[in-house]
Parts: C-alpha cells; structure tokens; sequence
C-alpha cells in the first residue's frame, strides 16, 4: 500500500477543512472541520464521512477555528477514539469554541422545529449538543509545543510550528514512513502574515516533499497592518465628532482581540478621545482570558508590554459585557461608543440586536474588520445595500459603512508565494481553503512558473510517490 492524500473537506471553498493521510500502518486525520453554509448542505456534509472515524489513528487540529475543528464532536459520536494533537492554547480555544458551536446548533434546532411542527415536518436534532461537546474529547488531547516531534500513530511522526494566524495556530508536518519510502507532508491551512498584532511571524518548514497550503486570498494583496490602525482611527473620530456610535461586527478569536490591542495602542498615543468601549460577547469575553493565560504564544514585543504592565487588554475604558441585560442597557445609552460584538458575519449573536438600533441612524458607523461571506448579513452591509434583513424586518442603511481589510489573519498573495517558494524544493504543491477564484489565480501564478501543483476536489485520494 502506499501513503496517500484524501481531501475530505475544504476544498474550493473556505470551509470544513479536513485531510485524510493514509500509509500502509497508520491513518492520520488533519483537522476536522465544521462546513458552513445553507442548513441542508450543513446536515448532509457534515454528518457523511468517506471514511470510518473508529480507524483513524491520529487527529491533528491545527486551529481553533471551527471550520477547523468544529466538527470534533461528530467524529466522536461516530467512533472515533484516537489521540487529538495540537498546542496547548489550540486546546483551551477549542473547548470555547466547541461549546459555543453546540449552543448555536441548540438554539437554531429549537428554532427550526418550532416551524415544522407547525408545518406537520419531521423534527431535526442538532448534530451535537453545548455538553456533547464539552465532553468531545476532553482526555484524548495531547499537547505539543512548537518544534517538538512526537510520534502520534506507527511510522508517523507529528511537529507543530508556528502559523502566524491565531492564537497557537500551527503549521503540521507529518513524517510519515511505508516499507521502504519516506516522506514528509507540511499542512500549512491556515497561513498567517507577517506583522500581525501579538502574534509570531510564520515559520516556513524545511525538508518537505509535499505541501497542502491554503489559498484564501490566492489572488489578493491585503493593505499593510499599519493602515488598519490609521483607518480605525479616523472611523472613530469622524463617528465620535457626530455624536454617534461605532459597532463592529467581529469574530470572538483572534479579531476581537487584534482591535482591542489596536484601540489600546491610539487611546496610549491620545489618538482618539476617551469614550466607552464594550466587548459585547460572553464568548469574547472567556476567550481573553485564554489570551491573558497563554501569553507564551505571543510575540515577544507583546510580551514585554505584557510584564511592564502595558499589556494589550489594559485599556482602561474597556467593559467585558456578559449579561444580556446589561447588552440591552447599551441601546438606550445615547453616548458615543464602541461596541464589539459578535458574530463576525452579522448573521447571528448580539450584534444584531446593535445593529438593528443604530443602522439607520447616519451617525452612527459600522466598521467592518472581517471576511463576509456571500448571502450573509454582513455581505450586504459591505456592498451597502440600501435596505438590509435584521430578525426578518428590512433597516434602511444610513449608517456610515467603513471596512478594514487590513486586519486579515490570512496570507496574501505575495505572502504566499514567498512561504511556498521558502519550502522548495517540492514534489507536489496540493491547493485546498479557497473560493476556486481564488485558488485558480494562484494555480496560474505557480503553474506558469513551472511548479508541480495540483486542485483536489472532495473526497478525491491523491497517491504520493
């Protein structure tokens, strides 16, 4: 038998990243990403595997992002039993993050169901539960620090580095033994960029033969890190001199926490005035804490700030808000205010309640700091649709729009071209985590340089020579 590649998920699109690496002793499972998208498709692909979970012997979990490992519930309920690798924070996050997707789904089949009741329709259940995924696979994960390689299956040996993208993200390369050939596959999904507030820059792997590497943002150039800085500035200082508020739809990890460190740098340089600043999201809030707890991950700048007691959550004006009381109070206090809630695509979470009571009012300014996702919410705050769906009601948009692409976690194209050609030598080049616009703009790019690159689709098996 040889070592093979199966694509399971993510791949020409941006979610449910999953990766089957099999030899002729092992079977290793590279993240187990969440697919998200319309209800159906939801349950359809997230509930059929390819493959039989109680045979992996191994999963590793590069991130806590969901569409990375929010589907770890799943494969425990259909079996499998193996060792979970990743680092310690990635650990901590995916405890959140696991939980939170199960309240979600708990709230969303509660919803459905109330309608097909009413409908005579067969009632669904949600594919795990907030205590299903509490338990998921609470004693089966192994910590690994960056550069340390450990065996995790036969013949196979694991080493995490860092990715630059969040929080404990990691770069996988897999060392992988069958009979007589040796191989090593680097996993490089999610990428980060250089610069990225509190985070290390990517380490770029030596030695690879193949190497799957996402491609997000294969045929786009992201602003520079500073620029972010100076538009979030100004954003806030045009909508402050209006009396108006300022809420910023935001993912609870890691962009959350990067505007929080940049809010934290102006209010330092007296760049914007001193005015109220909450962190509307119970997720947000516990997640900070992980943030605070596993500072040994951050670059050694923030750690420094960190030990003189300029630590990037200092920020004196800042509130944590985890009464959906208190949420509420926030609508009827008429001060100018930042308000960062969740979630980041404005199709669910607090910040619709926020959004629904300052979105016609043009003083008032949402500030867009993430990817939107097309037929989301947020989408069509971005393209500044004149009448926007808020709880099924449309909201004439008068509030000022400003979008912040610089606070991207993801490499650009020249980022990713540069950590690619820092891998070389390579047999293969395997592009997965991408729009197909996107990922064929980079195929052309390496194509027509002359490296050996490939698009998978899902489920197609790829045998490694």
């Amino acid at each position: 038998m040889s070592i093979r590649i199966k694509f399971l998920g993510g791949v020409r699109t941006v979610t449910g990243s999953s990766h089957l690496v099999t030899s002729d002793s092992a079977r290793v499972l590279l993240d187990s990403g969440l697919f998200q998208g319309h209800r159906e498709e939801f349950y359809r692909l997230n509930t059929s595997f390819s493959y039989n979970p109680r045979q992996v012997d191994a999963l590793v979990i590069s991130h806590a992002h969901v569409d990375h490992c929010g589907n770890l519930p799943s494969l425990i309920k259909k079996g499998m039993r193996c060792k979970i690798y990743s680092t310690h924070a990635t650990k901590d996050l995916c405890r959140l993050m696991l939980e939170d997707s199960g309240k979600i789904q708990e709230e969303d089949i509660r919803y459905l169901n109330k309608i097909n009741k009413r409908l005579g329709l067969p009632l669904r259940k949600p594919l795990y539960t907030k205590n299903e995924a509490s338990r998921a696979g609470r004693r089966r994960f192994q910590t690994l620090s960056y550069g340390h390689r450990c065996p995790a299956a036969k013949n196979v040996f694991v080493t995490l580095l860092d990715a630059g993208h969040i929080l404990g993200s990691a770069l996988v390369v897999l060392d992988v033994k069958d009979q007589d050939k040796q191989l090593r596959i680097g996993y490089a999904v999610d990428l980060g960029r250089k610069n990225l507030p509190m985070l290390n820059d990517p380490v770029i792997p030596k030695g690879l033969d193949y190497l799957i590497i996402e491609s997000t943002y294969g045929g786009r150039e992201h602003a520079p890190i500073e620029e972010a800085k100076i538009k979030l500035r100004d954003a806030i200082n045009r909508t402050v001199e209006r009396r108006g508020k300022i809420v910023i739809p935001a993912f609870t990890l890691e962009r959350t926490q990067e505007v929080i460190y940049v809010l934290n740098q102006l209010s330092k340089e007296k760049a914007i005035p001193i005015i109220p600043v909450f962190v509307d999201s119970p997720l947000a809030t516990e997640i900070t804490e992980v943030f605070k707890y596993h500072q040994a991950y951050m670059n050694d700048k923030t750690q420094n700030e960190i030990v003189t007691g300029n630590g990037p959550f200092e920020l004196l004006n800042l509130r944590f808000i985890r009464d959906q009381v208190e949420s509420k109070k926030l609508n009827a206090d008429k001060r100018p205010m930042i308000i960062i809630a969740g979630s980041g695509m404005c199709e669910s979470g607090r910040v619709l309640h926020h959004l629904k009571n300052t979105i016609e009012d043009s003083r008032n300014t949402v500030l867009v700091v993430g990817y939107m996702a097309k037929d989301t919410l947020g989408r069509r705050i971005v393209e500044r649709d004149r009448f926007v769906p808020i709880f099924g009601i449309e909201h004439e948009l008068n509030a000022e729009v400003v979008i912040i692409n610089a606070f991207s976690g993801h490499a650009d194209k020249h980022d990713l071209f540069e950590f690619i050609s820092g891998c070389l030598p390579l047999k293969r080049i395997f592009l997965v985590h991408g729009d197909e616009e996107q990922t064929w703009i980079l195929f052309n790019r390496l194509f027509n340089l002359g490296f050996n690159v490939y698009m998978p689709h899902r489920d197609e098996e790829v045998e490694l020579v």
